[in-house]
């Protein structure tokens, strides 16, 4: 009888084991299985007598056993073996126990866990991947990876586990990207503060081998968090040190100003050389101009500094038209957020405007200081609608078209400065008026304002050579992409904004002619 009694507890004792993983259909069968097993190799009518006489004391046992709070795990194993001996003849019951614990595992399995596992960790292969122009994170060259350079398998499932979680980004798939990994789900609570949760974790994990990135996908403009390897932004070396390709640059933009400056040696440029005391003649309008650009850079500088962001060297970029066309200058860590960009692009074209502006006003008011100054057409002032603007407010009837003026050459110096300014901030690719537009309103409308100002410059290429020009400039230096943010979601701040489209602003009236027609008295001397 005690041997009947354990029998039944066995059983019973396997099927309380299952019964948190597997189905009513599962833990039903076994126990099926298992009491035909043990009847199947006994006959005889005795037999069958005893195991009524079993049945109702196992009931009894049962009823008995319901009202203990003691658990039967310590008595499996001791119960099980007595089984064993007693089924010892017959193969199959023997081996049920072992297929109820190993069928949870196959029951709990994910339909698609080996795709999926196949897809999420493909990126430790030695094949390179290539990323589509709409990539969230452009900037980096995924030739330039190799493989100790790609997060392995264990790395990643701590992210997932550890690092990302409800509270900040909940993960639902991810995909190999660029030598990282791409996660894409959820984002909780408030963008700035959920990044700088994930980024502490992260570092608490890993210290600083890793870069979190919190981004927006161009394909559907849902939130994604790309994780990569830091030493894969590592900037590329050079052949030349930036210092000296910066210094060649600027010594010919400084030329360019000198040269823009004296007309008489533009029809000529080789002639330059040999009358080098005419250039001296530029020097008075080459340093306004390059004071203007130089406050420009300046504002960036300061700013720069501020937030703690590392600016290379300056590429001071020549032109025959204007004398410069200003500078370019990379960023060499990687911005915070889309505030500190937008305070960084707008801190340079509103130095360089305030500056242009004053000594703009100064030249209107000051006479020439020889009495002559410099003779222009009136009708100069159509070519940009602030300086139009201004000088038809101030002068008045002096201005009419087809007459000549006599301005004070710090007016033209100034309006050199001021077009600079302006071109610069014109809302296309990587100039600061594009990285405005992206901070603004984001990198899907930046990219769009690209293309439109683009296309804008290039049918005014049809009428004037320096829009030809920034044309060139712009599709070949200039066109972007701009480098990714660690965190682009959160909006900057109203009063940034403000700052960022007056900027804008400003860069329209400059660059916009004047239309309305000047009518006035006769030519005269400037000089309030």
């Amino acid at each position: 009888m005690n041997l009947a009694v354990a029998s039944f507890s066995g059983n019973l004792g396997v099927l309380s084991q299952c019964s948190s993983c597997c189905s009513s259909s599962l833990q039903f069968q076994p126990f099926v299985v298992a009491t035909s097993s043990l009847n199947f190799g006994q006959t005889g009518t005795s037999r069958r007598k005893k195991d009524l006489k079993l049945e109702r004391k196992r009931e009894t046992f049962v009823r008995a056993t319901e009202t203990q709070t003691e658990p039967e795990g310590n008595n499996d194993e001791d119960n099980n073996g007595e089984e064993g001996k007693e089924t010892s003849a017959d193969g199959p019951p023997t081996q049920i126990p072992t297929e109820l614990n190993s069928q949870p595992t196959v029951v709990n399995e994910a339909p698609g866990n080996e795709e999926e596992n196949k897809t999420q960790f493909s990126s430790q292969d030695g094949d390179k991947l290539e990323v589509s122009s709409g990539s969230p994170l452009p900037g980096v060259n995924p030739l330039q990876l190799d493989d100790s350079m790609r997060l392995p398998k264990e790395t990643i499932d701590i992210l997932r586990g550890q690092v990302f979680g409800f509270d900040t980004f909940f993960v639902t798939s991810q995909e190999p990207y660029e030598g990282g990994v791409l996660f894409k789900g959820n984002l909780r609570g408030q963008p700035a503060k959920s990044y700088e949760k994930i980024k502490t974790r992260m570092e608490n994990n890993f210290g600083d081998q890793y870069k979190l990135f919190l981004l927006t996908n161009p394909e559907d403009d849902k939130p994604v968090a790309v994780v990569v390897p830091r030493r894969s932004l590592e900037p590329e070396t050079t052949a030349v040190p930036e210092w000296f390709a910066a210094g060649s640059f600027g010594l010919v933009a400084l030329f360019t100003l000198f040269l823009r400056n004296v007309p008489a040696l533009q029809s000529d440029l080789l002639s330059a050389f040999d009358n080098l005391e005419l250039l001296k003649d530029g020097l008075p309008g080459a340093l306004v101009t390059a004071l203007v650009l130089g406050v420009h850079e300046l504002g960036h500088i300061l700013v720069a500094n501020n937030l703690g962001i590392k600016l290379g060297v300056p590429f001071f970029v020549p032109s025959w038209q204007i004398g410069s066309f200003g500078a370019i200058t990379r960023i060499k860590n990687i911005v915070a957020k889309r505030e500190d960009l937008l305070k960084l692009a707008a801190a340079g074209p509103l130095a360089g405007f305030s500056l242009g502006l004053i000594l703009f006003l100064i030249g209107l008011f000051v006479p020439p200081s020889d009495g002559i100054g410099v003779v222009v057409d009136a009708s100069v002032f159509h070519e940009s609608f602030l300086v139009g603007g201004i000088a038809k407010l101030l002068l008045g009837d002096v201005l009419k078209d087809g007459t000549s003026i006599s301005l004070n050459p710090l007016v033209i110096w100034a309006w050199a400065g001021l077009l600079i300014n302006g071109i610069n901030s014109i809302p296309a690719g990587e100039l600061d008026g594009g990285k405005i537009a992206f901070s603004i309103w984001g990198r899907k409308t930046a990219t769009r304002l690209t293309g439109a100002s683009i296309a804008l410059l290039g049918l005014s290429a049809l009428f004037s050579d320096v829009a030809f020009y920034w044309v060139v400039l712009i599709f070949f230096l200039q066109r972007g992409p701009i480098a990714p943010l660690a965190e682009e979601i959160t909006t900057p701040d109203d009063k940034y904004v403000s700052l960022g489209i007056v900027v804008l602003f400003l860069s329209l009236l400059v660059c916009l002619p004047y239309p309305f027609a000047f009518t006035g008295g006769e030519t005269m001397m400037i000089g309030l």
